[in-house]
């Protein structure tokens, strides 16, 4: 039989490398570290060098304040740190850095040497190592300028097990540059360099106004990322968000330019990336994923960086406050963007439907190119018994949402009425007729000009001040009476229906707890729920529009996201649901005939439309091609 174990104290190495496991996974994890570090110390140069992807070398340089002599001991040695000294201290960190445990973590996995100079005298310095099993300090002079140097070389050398795990040396680079892109675009007044394998990768002046820290996103991300994005800086109740969003029609296939700051932090937290996925609900085409780059700033003391040993997690005081204004503010900017505003951005418009690989939505395959036939849509069989009762809720929308009548044979008069009736309905008098556009009057035309004609009875080309738009008139009109739908049934209270029989729920006492606490927020949604003991709830009442939808799991989605977000958008997605498959049915169809005066009154309405850049579905409604591309397409000025 095995003796049990005597209880010891683990040797410094091994508790060290015991830390590592959870400080230090890949290269880019010392990356990391090292320039957060190098970022506390007040530097405004940081240089990162690598050889074999970081597995071989990582030296990261700065020009910082440096570290005195007398503390260069301590500076390896776990728990110790220059950047709290109090619990107050820990609870308004301000700091990257302040764990203390990064730099011996790294060196009991690696050969560290760091070398710092804290005077002005560039012949001043020391070096400082870590040797043998008790990680002694050993401190020899080294001349450096002042600021701090450090060298990691053959990580996991010791660690054969934890080396096995590392991928090849361009994967592991590419994490590095991922690592380096992401504290780069924290702090736009530091300089950045990067090298690998002796060849520069990334070199970056501070900067300080907005036009050169939108040069430095271009350069990091690509200049389709500014061409195609909205710039917002809103505060509200201590809160403060600025940055950069995307436009839905620039949403790319994986969620990689995503960055999202607190304080200066880059951080991946739940309810923000909720919040965010609530903004571009119904604008996003289906597995597509926003780009943004976001910086959320307010008091240290009201969030927790101290969750997790690398930081990258954060726990609000008020989540429920920061969810709303980051949905708020995000959807209310994505709302109010319109046709123009990504061209204003550039000298040479983009177009709206511009792709993540370059070239335009005009030299590829349109995205949604209609034959005449509406796409099946998930419960159109259930909408069908849902808009009678529709209609009789909303009597006014008979005519001029739900049944669009055929095109009349000719005359402008005809067309004009009818684009007043079912084109544009309650705006009032269509647009006029197209005119010429003056020359000598830049400012004349609208965003999406005037339209001259019609294809194949599916697109509307319009002539604008910068070239030509060609619009997908079902795609565009379905926005438009969809966004009219939404506004008349959640402008004012949600008509209710009681249930002849309430269903009963079985619940957890933390479900009947989050019923009882947000009681004000189901009712305010249409929803009637009460407590019938300490683990049953009653549901006696829903929204008309979703008389007939399965009750249980929709409420207990609901009470999940009150629970964890403080805030649900499930009732108001099902219902948008219906809505948007009704919008789809009562816009214009493809090879339907327009006049010019039904196509000016649908650019209007387009213009004056939320989100109009984008169908229900998330497709593009429109691009453009500048006069530019096209003198480019036929070689003119060649």
């Amino acid at each position: 039989m095995t003796q049990p174990r005597r209880i010891q104290i683990l040797n410094p190495r091994l508790a060290n490398q015991i830390a590592a496991g959870e400080v230090v996974e890949r290269p880019a994890s010392v990356v990391k570290e090292l320039i957060e570090n190098a970022i506390d110390a007040g530097s405004r140069r940081i240089e990162v060098e690598l050889e074999s992807g970081g597995t071989k070398l990582i030296r990261v340089r700065d020009d910082g304040s440096g570290i005195a002599e007398d503390d260069l001991p301590l500076a390896l040695s776990r728990h110790a740190t220059s950047k709290i000294d109090s619990l107050e201290d820990l609870e308004g960190v301000a700091s990257l850095g302040f764990r203390g445990e990064a730099l011996a973590s790294i060196s009991s996995v690696s050969r560290l040497e760091l070398t710092s100079n804290a005077e002005q005298d560039p012949q001043s310095g020391w070096r400082v190592v870590a040797e043998g099993r008790e990680m002694q300090p050993r401190v020899t002079p080294a001349p450096h300028p002042r600021g701090t140097s450090v060298g990691v070389r053959d990580l996991f050398f010791n660690t054969p097990a934890r080396r096995k795990f590392l991928r090849t040396e361009k994967t592991e680079f590419g994490h590095v540059e991922e690592a380096f892109r992401r504290l780069a675009l924290s702090r736009y007044d530091i300089g950045w360099t990067l090298r690998h394998n002796h060849k520069t990768v990334h070199q970056l002046r501070p900067v300080s106004d907005a036009a050169a820290r939108e040069r430095r996103i271009a350069a990091l991300l690509g200049s389709k990322f500014i061409d195609n994005a909205l710039h917002l800086d809103l505060e509200s109740g201590g809160l403060r968000l600025w940055g950069w969003v995307g436009l839905p029609t620039h949403a790319r296939a994986q969620a990689d330019q995503q960055y999202f700051f607190v304080n200066g932090r880059v951080v991946r937290d739940r309810l923000v990336a909720h919040a965010i996925r609530q903004a571009y609900r119904d604008v996003l085409f289906h597995g597509r994923h926003p780009v943004f780059v976001l910086y959320l700033e307010l008091d240290p003391s009201v969030v927790d960086v101290n969750v997790h040993p690398t930081k990258h997690e954060v726990r609000f005081r008020d989540g429920r406050l920061v969810h709303d204004f980051l949905f708020s503010s995000l959807h209310r900017a994505l709302g109010e963007a319109r046709p123009n505003d990504s061209a204003e951005r550039a000298d040479e418009p983009q177009p709206q439907a511009a792709t993540e690989h370059g070239g335009t939505a005009w030299q590829q395959q349109p995205m949604a190119l209609r034959q005449g036939v509406a796409e099946p849509r998930p419960g159109a069989d259930r909408v069908r018994q849902f808009m009678a009762g529709y209609r009789a809720l909303h009597p006014e929308h008979e005519e001029s949402l739900l049944t669009p009548q055929p095109a009349p044979p000719g005359g402008n008069a005809a067309g004009v009425a009818l684009a007043e009736r079912h084109v544009a309905p309650g705006v009032g008098p269509s647009a006029a007729p197209a005119a010429p556009l003056d020359e000598d009057d830049p400012t004349q035309a609208p965003p999406l000009g005037y339209a001259i004609a019609q294809l194949h009875g599916v697109y509307i080309l319009s002539q604008s001040q910068r070239g030509l738009v060609m619009v997908d008139m079902h795609a565009a009109h379905e926005r438009i009476v969809y966004e009219r739908m939404k506004t008349q049934v959640h402008g004012g209270a949600l008509d209710a229906q009681p249930l002849l029989v309430p269903v009963s729920l079985a619940a957890s006492p933390a479900e009947v707890a989050t019923a009882e606490a947000e009681r004000e927020a189901f009712t305010r949604l249409g929803v009637e729920l009460d407590v019938a003991g300490p683990e049953t709830l009653l549901v006696r009442q829903v929204p008309a529009l979703l008389g007939d939808a399965d009750v249980e799991p929709l409420v207990r989605d609901m009470l999940a996201d009150l629970e964890r977000y403080g805030r649900s958008d499930r009732l108001e997605a099902r219902i948008n649901e219906l809505l948007s498959t009704m919008a789809c049915h009562g816009s214009v169809r493809a090879n339907r005939k327009l006049s010019v005066a039904e196509m000016n009154a649908l650019l209007r309405d387009m213009e004056r439309t939320e989100r109009s850049g984008q169908c229900n579905h998330g497709r593009p409604t429109w691009t453009e091609m500048s006069m530019h591309d096209l003198d480019k397409l036929f070689l003119r000025g060649q």
